[in-house]
Order: structure tokens, then sequence, then C-alpha cells
């Protein structure tokens, strides 16, 4: 009810102002908004040749093809007997646009890593390796989520998922997270209901713990910066303290028991794993450490299809006793991948519609100018309200922060506090409304109780976290 609400209040309040924008004079043509693509320049004015400036007209005109550029912002084009003026850039794709790439650039992708790992996920559901791994981790999980029986099939799935999203391995873990909801929702006693598993599964899920924040340090590389793994240890300590503030704010809800031992361990031996790594990484040079950082991601991932695949051969006299084959069954989970992600498709369709029409509104750059002229106000320091556009678009769209990434580390620096911690603000958490329309919509379940608004909450922790974090450390 909650997302259903937020959903047409984003709607209907970027189509009112679209509106009032358009009649008050603001907006010259509203067609950007429906057929537009990101970075597109966008019409602004129209006049006769005799309406422009003299030596406006001078110069269109003696162009060879009839456009004059001012300032690098707004530019003339002269065709059919008038000036088109363009200036500033779409922020996004606009609806319809956005309806397509949807469709080509997200969900086909998605639905082709979903087909892969599903179908290895089946290999390691009857070759008994999701059993044993669901056998060991038990005693942990069933302290987390009680309703969720010892050696449960959800275990193993959530577990994969975790260590993807730790090691940031996307592909990966969106199709272990997938089939961690599906088997969840096996228990769920109201289907259209998110279950207290489910929702801890999700904020946990979605507080972005990552240990190799391989794309990012990607970005930063490109950037020019001088270390670009150097954000690694600020964006680890932002992203753990978002997963405890999920995990204790969801477990006092849910009235976890906190004082288990064997969560207390857990706890313990995941801390100093961290710690032993981030030891190991920082006594690395630069070279040393991107050489590290984008090889374990991808070694983990390899070793993990060749664990299934030889451990299937190992046990293919399971196979062979439920009546299939390894290929077989392969296919089998490969089909249940597809699927899937035809069913999360309007779902997520329908989020990116809505996120896209509110960013090219205008809607969504006013408030965030609002939000950082109040901080400014507040005090607070300007390298850091420039960075609080990649933190605001966070929850919205990962494609749309990583634009503001990019853009604050070309305009202030990747090596200014405004580009570390827009680095650390883009790796620190999930695409919020992204992922509770995948996942939830993944099993059809309309009521998500207070999962939104908990994972809203993290969000706004580690936007806390990272800012304290990063003026600490830079």
């Amino acid at each position: 009810m909650v997302l259903s609400r937020f959903w047409l209040v984003i709607f209907i309040s970027s189509i009112t102002f679209i509106v009032f924008s358009l009649f008050s004079g603001d907006n010259y043509t509203i067609d950007h908004l429906l057929n537009g693509k990101k970075d597109d320049p966008i019409l602004v004015a129209e006049k006769y040749l005799e309406q422009v400036p003299a030596f406006v007209k001078d110069s269109i005109t003696k162009a060879p093809d009839q456009t004059m550029v001012i300032n690098s912002d707004t530019t003339y084009v002269y065709t059919n007997k008038t000036v088109k003026i363009y200036s500033g850039v779409q922020k996004s794709d606009g609806l319809l646009a956005t309806c397509k790439s949807t469709l080509v650039d997200l969900i086909l992708p998605l639905i082709a890593y979903l087909a892969f790992f599903c179908g290895l996920m089946e290999l390691l559901i009857i070759s008994g390796a999701s059993g044993k791994l669901a056998q060991i981790l038990s005693p942990v999980f069933v302290k987390v989520f009680p309703s969720v029986p010892e050696n449960h099939p959800s275990i193993s799935y959530m577990t994969l998922n975790f260590a993807a999203n730790f090691l940031g391995l996307d592909s990966a873990a969106t199709p272990f997270g997938l089939k961690a909801m599906e088997s969840l929702q096996e228990l769920n006693p109201e289907k259209d209901k998110a279950s207290d598993a489910q929702i801890m599964f999700m904020c946990l899920h979605a507080s972005g713990l990552t240990l190799i924040a391989t794309s990012i340090i990607g970005y930063r590389a490109a950037a020019n910066a001088s270390n670009p793994a150097d954000v690694m240890l600020p964006c680890i300590i932002t992203s753990f303290i978002g997963t405890i503030a999920a995990f204790l704010i969801v477990g006092i809800k849910q009235k976890i028991n906190f004082k288990s031992a064997s969560l207390v361990v857990s706890l313990m031996v995941l801390i100093a794993a961290i710690i032993g790594l981030l030891f190991y990484v920082n006594q690395l040079d630069l070279i040393g450490k991107n050489y590290f950082t984008s090889n374990l991601s991808a070694l983990i991932l390899i070793a993990i299809i060749a664990f299934t695949l030889v451990f299937s051969f190992v046990k293919e006299k399971k196979f062979t006793e439920a009546n299939t084959t390894v290929f077989e069954s392969f296919v089998v989970g490969a089909n249940n991948g597809i699927k899937t992600g035809v069913v999360i498709f309007p779902y997520v369709l329908a989020m990116l519609v809505a996120i896209s029409l509110f960013r090219n509104s205008g809607l969504f750059e006013i408030i965030s100018n609002w939000i950082a002229f109040i901080f400014s106000n507040m005090g607070v320091n300007k390298e850091i309200t420039d960075a609080l556009p990649v933190a605001m678009l966070r929850p919205f769209s990962s494609a749309g922060s990583r634009g503001f990434l990019i853009d604050s580390m070309n305009t202030f620096g990747a090596d200014s506090l405004t580009g570390r911690l827009s680095s650390i603000f883009q790796c620190s958490a999930e695409s919020t409304f992204y992922v509770i329309a995948v996942y939830f919509g993944s099993v059809n379940i309309k009521n998500t109780r207070y999962a939104l608004g908990t994972m809203l909450l993290v969000d706004v922790i580690c936007v806390i976290t990272a800012i304290f974090v990063a003026s600490w450390f830079f």
C-alpha cells in the first residue's frame, strides 16, 4: 500500500508540475518528456530569423551547418525558416524511451543473467550442495529468520545473495536473491503480504554491504583519481553500519533475540574477516590494489560456477535418481529464470517510468536544490552539499546517481571531498525502489508492510554515516 501510494504521488505530482510549467511558460515544449533521450539538448524556444540578435543571425546564416553555439550551453539551429534554441540537456530518457530501454537494456540482460544463474541454482538443489550449505548455516539463520525452518533451501539462496553482494557481483546477486524470495514465499501464509522473513532479507540485501566496490574504483580510475581505491575502506564502513542498522531496526520490530551466542560469534567472524582483508589490501601498492580488487570478485564467481559443475558431476547419481541429467536440470532452471524475468518486467517498468517523469519534470532538481540550500544554511560544508544529488537519487535510480557521480568527479575532481563522498554514496546503498519492485514483484506481493519505510531509513543512515566517514578520512 505504501509503495503504491508513493508511486502515485510521484506520477501525479510530476504531471501536475509539467502542466503548470508548460502553461506558465517555464517549458516551451513537453515532447522531450515523452520521446527525448538522456543528454539530448532541450528545446527552450523557437523564433523567426529576424527575431534573434543580429550577431546570431549573421553567424548562423554564414555557418556551413547553420548552427551556432554560445557558452557551450545554448545552441541556435536555423532550419525550416525558423531558429530553434536549445539549452541544457535532458536528465534521463523520456517516458516512451524509458519503456524501450527498460526492456532492451535492463530486462533482457537481466533475463539472461537469471537464466544462467537459475540454471546453476537448479544444479545446486538437485546435487544436494544447497542443502549442505543450509545445514551448515542454519544455527545462525534460524536466529535471524525465526520463521524459517532449519535446513530450509532459502538459507542457501540468501547466503549466496549476500556473498554476491559482498563481493560486488551484481549479475549473480539478483538471481540468487529472487530465488530466495521465491523460496521464502513458499513459507508465507499470506501470499500477497510480505512475511517477516522476506522483510528482513530485503532490508539486509538493500543495505548494500559491499567489500569490493569494483565499479566505483573503475569510475574513479577513469576520472584520473590519484588512488582510485582510496574510498574502499570508507565504502565498507558505511555499508557495514547500514547493514547493522537494518538488522537492528527490523530485528527490534520482529523481536529478534540479539543475545544469541551464534549471532554474536557470526558477527565477530564477519568483522574479523573484513578487518583482515582490509589490512591485506592496505599494505598493497596502487597497482596491487587495482589488480586485487578487479580480479577477486571475478575469480570467486568463476570458483562458484566451477564448484557447482564439478559437484554436480560427482553427484551425478542424484540426477539419475531424479530422472534427469545435469544438462537437462540446468535447462529447467534457466527456463524458470526466464519466467521470473517476464513476471518482474511490469513492476520494474512501472517504477522506472515514474522515476523518469519525476526527473525530467524538473521537480526532483527543485527538491534537490532546496535540500542543498537548507544544508548550506545550516553551515554544512559546500563540498558535502555538492555531493547530495548522488545520495538523493541513489534510492530511485542507480544509473541516474551514477551520472551525477561521474559529473561531480568531472566538475570538482575525483580527489576532491565532493568526488570521494559521491563515490561513497553510490556504493553504500541499493536502488531502493528498483529493488523493492523487482524482489516483491517477482512473487506478486502487494503489501510490503514496513519494508519500504525501513529501507529508506537505512538509506538516510548510510548518507549521514558517509558524510562523517568521508570527513574523517579526507
